[in-house]
């Protein structure tokens, strides 16, 4: 993990973890050590412990006393929950705003490209950012913040590694979302909703 310099220092803190926990540094049942995180960041364990507060509210982090943060152990019972709210939110955005369609095709072509390299990092990326399109083009910001507040990286990490063995039918999967919102189809949003939802069953 690279430095922090820039404040505000616990979200940028709270990004670090996530991309420890993303990239397999942390695993189910680590422990996440204050002391060590903020030796390593150079900053106070004042940040460091806020930032872990606020993972442990979205359910990625868990902590009991005297034995301090972990990791949490995710399963299909967690993954539905969070999807099912991610879901009604993307569902919500694709019925108020259009997003650039030749964006949403390039991140596409992306989600292929990754499959076929059999690149997971490169598919949540690029699976992230195609989604992000559809919720940043409803133009509320508050739907915006609490989606991307969900940990929708981790949660997709989890989803795709734990209960998606295929990458390319993943990259498939969203070529009707393409196509939907390309001929204006009122069912879009349906379509978005019933999308996200097949990622937690």
């Amino acid at each position: 993990m690279r430095p922090v310099v820039r404040s505000p220092l616990r979200d940028q803190i709270r990004q670090l973890v996530l991309e420890g926990l993303v990239s397999g540094r942390w695993a189910p049942g680590d422990r996440l050590v204050e002391r060590r995180i903020a030796a390593e960041l150079a900053v106070s364990q004042a940040p460091v412990r806020e930032a872990l507060r606020e993972l442990e509210a979205l359910r990625l982090v868990e902590s009991s006393p005297n034995r301090g943060a972990r990791v949490r152990a995710f399963s299909r019972a967690d993954l539905r929950e969070v999807y099912h709210v991610r879901a009604g939110l993307e569902e919500t955005a694709a019925r108020l705003g259009a997003p650039d369609v030749e964006a949403l095709e390039r991140h596409t072509a992306l989600l292929h490209a990754a499959a076929a390299a059999g690149s997971l990092d490169d598919q949540v990326r690029h699976g992230v950012a195609f989604h992000r399109e559809i919720v940043a083009a409803s133009g509320n910001q508050l739907l915006l913040s609490v989606w991307e507040s969900l940990g929708i990286e981790v949660w997709t990490h989890v989803s795709i590694r734990l209960f998606r063995a295929e990458l390319h039918e993943n990259a498939a999967d969203h070529e009707p979302i393409v196509e939907a919102f390309r001929r204006g189809d009122p069912e879009v949003g349906r379509l978005v909703r019933e999308h996200v939802l097949g990622y937690a069953d």
